[in-house]
C-alpha cells in the first residue's frame, strides 16, 4: 500500500485529475504495485527552495512496504519516476528530489487493524 506525497511550488492548476491518475499509474508500475493500492496527494503552491533556488521544483516522497528498502530498488524506481515528472512538469532533474521510505506492514492501518493482520 504505497503512499505518494508530491510537494511543489508549482500552481495547483498544473495538477488536474488526469495528472494524478497518470502519476498513480506511473508509480504503481515503477513500484510493481496494483494501482488500487496507491494513495496519492499533491500539495501545490508551497513556498519551497531546492539548492538555494525558489525556481519551480518538486519533492516527492514514496512510502511503501517491501519495495523501497534497498538502494538498487530505489535507483530503478527513481529513474522511472524522474522520467515521468520531468516530461509532465517540464522540470529539469536538478529541480526534483525523491525520498524513499520503507514501511513495515504493522505501520499501516486499514479497516480498523494493521496490514500485517489483513
Amino acid at each position: 500500500m504505497p503512499f505518494i506525497d508530491l510537494e511543489t511550488n508549482l500552481p495547483a492548476s498544473k495538477f488536474p485529475e488526469d495528472f494524478l491518475k497518470r502519476l498513480c499509474t506511473t508509480t504503481a508500475l515503477a513500484l510493481g504495485k496494483p494501482e488500487d493500492r496507491i494513495n496519492l496527494v499533491v500539495k501545490a503552491d508551497l513556498p519551497m527552495l531546492i539548492a538555494c533556488s525558489c525556481s519551480p521544483c518538486v519533492m516527492l516522497s514514496v512510502w511503501a512496504i517491501g519495495v523501497t528498502d534497498t538502494a538498487d530498488k530505489n535507483k530503478e524506481h527513481s529513474a522511472k519516476i524522474f522520467q515521468f515528472l520531468t516530461r509532465e512538469l517540464d522540470l529539469s532533474e536538478d529541480r526534483i528530489v525523491i525520498r524513499f521510505h520503507p514501511l513495515e506492514p504493522w505501520q499501516v492501518g486499514k479497516k480498523g487493524t494493521v496490514m500485517s493482520f489483513l
